[in-house]
């Protein structure tokens, strides 16, 4: 899988670039470290909303508090969240003051990121056109938060295209173990209520990072008779499959889970859009995709809820079980 990159994303990518600060020795003001808490504060919404009645308190304007609310739905990736704040930032639009701004360094950059909250609410509505248009002006405005905006056009094209796909179940793939006989999708989802698919390479840090989170993941589907299959890249050399299963041999032979190689005639991993590692693909019995995307996606465990409302993620388990 050539176009595969699993390197971890830049972090400073996942929002709006901040406006730097002058630098000083003296100790903060009341006011300063309201706002300093304000633009940091991301435990959760009730501690938010205290950050904001202390800011408010010490005199910080509505326009740096409406950008805290933004960063905040950002970090926590909450796009329905993000979209509700669209009538805030209509009000705020023209009445913008860059001194008053803890993120923004122009006018631009402020009017981009309106047009993105627009595109956001568009595209919640279904309304593809009005997305459209919105990310562009927001592209147009503010050149320099491109990662940031890009992200939402590559998911909508995703999304899209897994819409329009079905998985041709008589694709056969070949176990990981040299001595394994190849085996059909369709004989892997057999009487179950879903496939996963995971991809995955021994070559990735961040594969090997989530490695114990994906085998409880794959252990609790088991018992809710969802099949997992976990494949590395039609194009993998041959050290990669060694390392690959060196890899699997230390994990032990318990596991939930079939160790397979993609198709080298119908790459699944190419035909599905791969294009970071890890990646979790939620198939019907029918064929139809239910989800693309990473496994820490929230979206991930809400397909699976649809299968099963019994699922639940490993660890919230544990919590209740202790």
């Amino acid at each position: 899988m050539a176009a595969t990159d699993s390197k971890e994303p830049d972090k400073t990518q996942d929002q709006p670039a901040p406006k730097e600060n002058a630098k000083t020795s003296e100790e903060p003001t009341p006011r300063e470290a309201a706002l300093e808490h304000l633009m940091s504060e991301r435990e959760s919404p009730a501690t938010l909303n205290a950050a904001i009645d202390e800011a408010r308190k010490k005199g910080i304007s509505e326009q740096t508090i409406l950008e805290a609310r933004f960063l905040y739905q950002v970090d926590h990736h909450d796009e329905e969240a993000l979209a509700a704040l669209l009538p805030d930032f209509l009000n705020q639009r023209e009445k913008f003051k860059l001194t008053d701004s803890a993120i923004f360094g122009t006018k631009e950059d402020w009017l981009g990121v309106v047009e993105y909250v627009q595109a956001i609410d568009a595209i919640h509505k279904g309304d593809k056109q009005a997305f459209k248009n919105h990310i562009t002006e927001a592209f147009w405005l503010s050149p320099n938060q491109a990662p940031f905006f890009a992200p939402h056009i590559e998911r909508l094209r995703l999304d899209e295209a897994m819409q329009a796909m079905k998985i041709d179940f008589s694709t056969r793939l070949t176990p990981l173990a040299p001595d394994g006989d190849p085996l059909t999708l369709e004989k892997i989802i057999a009487e179950k209520k879903a496939l996963l698919l995971h991809f995955w390479s021994p070559m990735s840090e961040e594969c090997e990072a989530s490695m114990q989170d994906f085998i409880a993941t794959a252990a609790s589907l088991s018992k809710h008779s969802i099949a997992v299959a976990s494949l590395i890249a039609d194009d993998s050399s041959t050290h990669e499959i060694t390392e690959a299963r060196k890899r699997v041999h230390t994990l032990g032979d318990k596991l939930q889970t079939l160790w397979l190689l993609d198709s080298k005639e119908f790459p699944l991993g190419k035909m599905l859009r791969v294009r970071t590692l890890p990646t979790m693909i939620l198939i019907s019995p029918d064929g139809k995709i239910l989800f693309n995307g990473e496994p820490t996606d929230d979206e991930f465990w809400h397909a699976l809820k649809k299968i099963d409302e019994n699922i639940e993620r490993p660890d919230a388990a544990e919590k209740k079980s202790e």
